[in-house]
């Protein structure tokens, strides 16, 4: 934790501090206080990644969690192959990102104007007399492209939420659920009244890594659109997908020139302190909403 966590945090702190630092020379013109962090907050590419960053966080985190919980409930009531459908929807957790990405990229190709290269999200729109969309190619539009991003962050996000769930969910005494049913209770109140109020350390244990875990998006953006994070070809000319952690690694690309890897030690202060924000606040809350 001290040489592969801390250390690197804390020199990091350090860099976002020098003026001209070159990463192979190890030298610097001098230092500044927050002039590095005014450089990458102005810059318009930082704006929106955070934006991008932002959309992520906030639309794919509730529907994942949502969706998992859901699904780990019907699986616990499913008694033949249990143990199939759990390794079925694990398998995501345990599957190079990249690998994914790309097969996610190939499903969403395709465009109105080439029938016969339709990917499988086209085909089924197209089965339904649809006209197919332009997700991530040529003519693609902002809403469109980023689509794909966060379909992509639900779905993988699944696996590991779901075996938090269902583990929880068994832990649960079945004489709550046999008391409600003798007072009447039907599934849905049951499971609002007695399921979601005793996992509810799980909910906020996921709740919390999901947004960790959506703020550091990057491989998804690579695989699905590109390595630079940008669709040239937009129908309103070029997109700009990149997140925060694209935007950091950007500069450290760049790290041989001098004072560049300040900006992205910079960058990812600034990560680090929103990131730490956002959990200072679930666990206010979650003082007041969960239940051990």
């Amino acid at each position: 934790m001290g040489t592969f966590t801390f250390y690197p945090i804390f020199n990091s702190f350090i860099i976002s501090f020098y003026t001209g630092y070159n990463i192979q020379t190890g030298q610097y013109d001098g230092f500044t206080f927050l002039g590095n962090y005014e450089t990458v907050i102005k810059h318009a590419n930082f704006t929106k990644a955070l934006m991008n960053t932002g959309i992520i966080v906030i639309v794919s985190v509730p529907i994942a969690i949502l969706l998992s919980l859901l699904i780990a409930v019907a699986m616990n009531s499913i008694k033949p192959l249990k143990s199939f459908y759990q390794t079925i929807f694990f398998l995501p957790y345990v599957t190079n990102s990249i690998a994914i990405g790309l097969v996610f990229a190939f499903m969403f190709k395709g465009n109105s104007n080439d029938l016969t290269n339709l990917g499988l999200a086209n085909q089924v729109i197209s089965w339904f007399g649809g006209q197919p969309i332009v997700w991530i190619g040529v003519g693609a539009t902002y809403w469109s492209a980023i689509s794909v991003i966060l379909i992509y962050s639900v779905w993988a996000g699944l696996a590991f939420k779901i075996i938090v769930f269902l583990a929880g969910i068994q832990g649960i005494d079945k004489q709550y659920y046999q008391a409600a049913q003798i007072d009447g209770a039907n599934k849905v109140k049951s499971f609002k009244r007695i399921t979601v109020p005793l996992i509810s350390p799980m909910i906020f244990y996921i709740l919390i890594t999901s947004v960790i875990g959506s703020f550091k998006t990057y491989s998804s953006v690579v695989a699905i659109i590109n390595r630079e994070g940008m669709i040239t070809t937009g129908a309103n000319g070029t997109i700009n997908l990149k997140t925060i952690v694209f935007y950091i690694y950007d500069y450290i690309g760049l790290a041989a020139l001098d004072g560049m890897m300040s900006y992205a030690s910079a960058a990812a202060i600034i990560l680090f302190i929103i990131i730490l924000v956002f959990t200072l606040i679930q666990l206010y809350v979650g003082k007041r909403r969960v239940h051990y």
